[in-house]
């Protein structure tokens, strides 16, 4: 299975989000924080686009999503904010 988690190819139809959650001005644990509440009340399989101005973010988004369990699809950085592309899995 390829590795997909940095796939930055957003014409891709899977790549578009069912939930978005801006955490733009939030500094950890904040973003993450959110980021957990509401992957936590989502149905397996659904998308989430994260867009967050902390740096951190770029740490501990992959880390949560590994220790997790979900699906970092797409990781982007663009001047200075961050978006974050996850599927969310069944466990």
């Amino acid at each position: 299975m390829p590795d997909s988690s940095h796939n930055s190819n957003t014409d891709d139809p899977q790549s578009r989000a069912t939930v978005e959650l801006d955490a733009c001005g939030l500094f950890c644990p904040e973003p993450v924080m959110l980021l957990h509440n509401k992957i936590r009340d989502m149905q397996a399989g659904d998308l989430l686009r994260l867009t967050a101005t902390d740096p951190s973010t770029s740490r501990d988004v992959p880390k949560f999503c590994h220790f997790l369990g979900h699906e970092l699809l797409e990781s982007k950085e663009d001047g200075d904010k961050y978006s974050y592309l996850i599927r969310k899995t069944g466990g």
